[in-house]
């Protein structure tokens, strides 16, 4: 019973140690990248533009929400190192089903999303350079 209960507090220790190296091998984006995408985000959130996924177009601010819930998922991965990585793997399309994000603003067409948060990523390091 006693060596039972030995190896069941050294998986118990081991596992914790595990966790603790698992969560210090993920680094988080370098400072400038995480100011970049949340510049992005902002924009997603308050440019007055819809933002379209899975077929539904959805005010700028939860599109906002679910592009910034996406990013933080893939922090916690050590998938994002630069603001490209951003917008490929978490703003670009579903990862569910695949179709591509749109933004719509007033008076313009629609575009893909890829193309906007570019365009709004290269106004802004225009303006702090």
């Amino acid at each position: 019973m006693n060596l039972r209960k030995s190896v069941l507090a050294l998986a118990g220790s081991l596992t914790l140690l595990s966790l603790t190296f698992t969560s210090a091998a993920v680094a988080a984006p370098p400072e400038a990248t995480v100011k970049e995408i949340n510049y992005l985000l902002e924009r997603v959130g308050t440019s007055g533009c819809d933002f379209y996924r899975n077929g539904v177009w959805f005010k700028g601010n939860l599109g906002q929400t679910h592009l910034r819930d996406k990013y933080q998922y893939l922090v916690k991965k050590d998938m994002i190192n630069e603001t490209s990585d951003f917008i490929d793997k978490a703003a670009s399309e579903s990862s569910m089903t695949g179709l591509a994000y749109r933004v719509r603003c007033k008076g313009q067409e629609d575009v893909l999303t890829k193309q906007w948060l570019n365009a709004e990523l290269t106004r802004y390091r225009a303006s702090v350079h």
